[in-house]
């Protein structure tokens, strides 16, 4: 059984002497650590008596106060320092946080050595080790059972509750929302718990109270920064916090997993969509193919979605797949998205987007021959939500007189206008209307424009008047500038 503070004081041939926190000699020691290191709090796991020669103990009464705080927050079981070492004196702010966090600081007698301490404590604890060591392997073989990325995390998740004695979750970072689909929410006082706390959680157990008496423990998720483990254990309850380390890196493993098949299911999903786009796939056979990424046509719209911040670009399918959404998407240049899905599911995309993200969406798809009709529409929607500065707009909704309404009209403003630009091979056209794009967004700055494009501007220059050559227009002119505007928006 481990070794309660109390019980180290009362071995005389140990020589430990209470300096403060007499209310919490109850507290157990699980193990001892000894550091001559700043910010010793960075290197204990939980439920340690930190050994030091007083080096790390600073000399100011608020850091003194501070550092009995950050070794409570990281679940540190007792602070011992060695005597006439290089202990500067202790404080009383010191000695009454001890008091009041209920946290045992100590002496050791000189010339005491710390190892006689740590056998001390290793002796009073090997049965617990043996079981801990039996504990962590049942953990490790539980990632061995996971079948699948959302029924087998649920199962990991279980038979680590199990074996930690509380709820075990794996959560969002960002949200406090459960990492994978299917689970029940937490309540809104975890969250806010959860989601308080910025930036990674460092090394050991953090603790965050919740109302009454009762505690949330967190542990990050290794090589996974947007992921936290998250315990939730009984007011008298203390889980192992080694084992809680090891639970967070058995998760990490099974989200890797997981990871995997996310995004082997979202390149099966923009190979489809591109095969769609560029009209390889019968109208038939695209439909059934969608049908089987879960998406209905019926219900489903088409969002042209961009932001300034690519994780949060990068990541939207990775939330719809948390809400259980069938969808498929593209990552197209420039910063946007287009994406698939059914129309219900559309405020979990705007929600990933963040604040900075602004959307397009298109009228119902339908069938599958409207497809490319839809991308037309989402991108007309974008673009006019982004000439209003509303973060979301429906094509429906879009105003009539920015330009054509219907995918028909867009086709023959652009045929028209640009036809001579279109007809030229792909990756010439390509350059000359992205040149002709970024030209007009930058209001015609050639500086600007050769920045935004990392050209010369002599380069700007040469495309720009490429496109006057063949369209017939000036840039100069106001009327053959609406029309050049508005013809490369309905591309």
């Amino acid at each position: 059984m481990p070794i309660a503070v109390g019980e180290l004081l009362e071995m005389p041939h140990l020589r430990l002497r209470l300096h403060s926190g007499a209310g919490a000699l109850g507290r157990t020691v699980a193990w001892t650590h000894t550091t001559d290191l700043p910010e010793p709090w960075r290197w204990v796991a939980g439920g340690e008596l930190l050994m030091t020669n007083g080096m790390p103990i600073p000399r100011s009464a608020s850091g003194q106060e501070e550092l009995v705080r950050q070794l409570v927050e990281h679940g540190a079981a007792a602070l011992a320092i060695g005597e006439r070492m290089y202990a500067p004196p202790l404080t009383k702010r010191l000695a009454r946080a001890s008091e009041e966090l209920g946290f045992p600081v100590l002496w050791i007698a000189y010339p005491m050595p710390f190892v006689a301490i740590s056998r001390a404590v290793a002796e009073a604890t090997l049965l617990e080790q043996s079981q801990r060591l039996i504990r962590t392997e049942r953990i490790y073989q539980a990632l061995q059972q996971i079948s699948s990325q959302t029924a087998g995390l649920r199962m990991l998740t279980s038979a680590l509750s199990r074996e930690l004695g509380c709820e075990i979750r794996v959560c969002d970072r960002a949200t406090g929302h459960d990492w994978y689909p299917g689970v029940a929410p937490l309540s809104a006082q975890i969250r806010t718990a959860l989601t308080g706390r910025r930036g990674r959680l460092r090394a050991g157990v953090v603790a965050a109270p919740l109302e009454g008496d009762r505690r949330v423990l967190l542990v990050d998720v290794p090589t996974h920064p947007d992921a936290v483990l998250v315990a939730l254990p009984e007011p008298t309850e203390q889980p192992d916090a080694l084992l809680m380390q090891h639970a967070a890196t058995v998760c990490g493993l099974a989200l890797s997993q997981a990871r995997l098949t996310i995004e082997h299911d979202r390149r099966t999903g923009a190979e489809l969509l591109l095969q769609i786009l560029d009209a390889q796939l019968a109208p038939a056979v695209a439909g059934r193919q969608l049908a089987g990424l879960g998406l209905a046509l019926e219900e489903a719209v088409c969002v042209v979605a961009r932001n300034d911040e690519p994780d949060l670009l990068r990541n939207v399918h990775l939330n719809l797949w948390r809400a259980a959404v069938g969808h498929a998407t593209v990552h197209r240049g420039r910063g946007t998205s287009l994406t698939l899905l059914p129309d219900a599911a559309v405020p979990v995309l705007v929600q990933a987007l963040g604040p900075g993200g602004q959307a397009g969406v298109s009228d119902l798809i339908a069938r599958a021959d409207r497809v490319i009709d839809a991308v037309r529409e989402a991108t007309w929607a974008l673009d006019t939500a982004g000439e209003e500065g509303v973060p979301l707009l429906r094509y429906a909704e879009a105003d009539p007189l920015l330009g054509p309404r219907n995918p028909v009209e867009a086709r023959a403003l652009a045929d028209r206008v640009l036809g001579r630009v279109l007809a030229l091979p792909s990756a010439q056209a390509g350059e000359l209307l992205t040149t002709l794009r970024t030209f007009l967004e930058e209001g015609r700055s050639w500086q600007r424009t050769a920045a935004a494009l990392h050209v010369h501007r002599q380069t700007v220059r040469y495309r720009v008047r490429r496109v006057e050559e063949l369209t017939g227009k000036r840039v100069a002119d106001t009327g053959d500038l609406a029309a050049l505007w508005l013809a490369v928006k309905a591309i």
